[in-house]
């Protein structure tokens, strides 16, 4: 296959191919840092799996439109991560006032969010915290969300360590 016909197509599925493609297109308002919490904690796969939470995904931690047993290519999930990052930061600007954050706080939620969903965060105390502009307390919240089907990740305690840093580095 000629590879300057494949684009991206044939590279290996990178984090930080990704996050490049994702800034490059200049359309979310993550940091790079934000991304990359987000990025390191998902990691990325070209072929579908079943996630901890026994939920089908590919790429960056998408779950839109994941067909088992269909590879997606590095173009495909930039474009579905991307999306992916605006709509968390959709929801963490209308439920968070994240127009409001500071930088590292929007960041923070935004990783959650993309994690946990907005349904889940809206209502979350977290949020409420970030709407009454109380940012340390929020962002304390971070510990309570490590459980999957019930269990205590330790991949997400080591996530939800990192975004409350994050969080609390304004």
């Amino acid at each position: 296959m000629n590879s300057k016909k494949t684009g991206l197509a044939g590279v290996a599925c990178s984090v930080m191919v990704i996050i490049g493609l994702v800034v490059a297109n200049g359309n979310v308002r993550t940091s790079h840092k934000g991304l990359e919490i987000i990025g390191n904690a998902e990691a990325c796969r070209l072929e579908p799996y079943l996630c901890p939470a026994n939920v089908w995904t590919d790429g960056v931690g998408n779950t839109h439109g994941v067909n088992p047993g269909v590879r997606k290519t590095v173009d495909q999930v930039a474009a579905d991560w991307e999306r992916n990052i605006l709509d968390a930061e959709k929801c963490v600007i209308r439920y968070a006032n994240g127009d409001k954050l500071p930088i590292g706080a929007f960041d923070a939620a935004v990783s959650i969010t993309f994690n946990a969903g907005c349904g889940a965060m809206q209502k979350s105390t977290m949020f409420m915290r970030f709407r009454e502009g109380r940012i340390a307390e929020a962002c304390n919240q971070f510990p309570r969300w490590v459980y999957a089907n019930g269990k205590v990740l330790r991949g997400l305690e080591i996530r939800r360590e990192k975004e409350r840093e994050l969080c609390l580095s304004n």
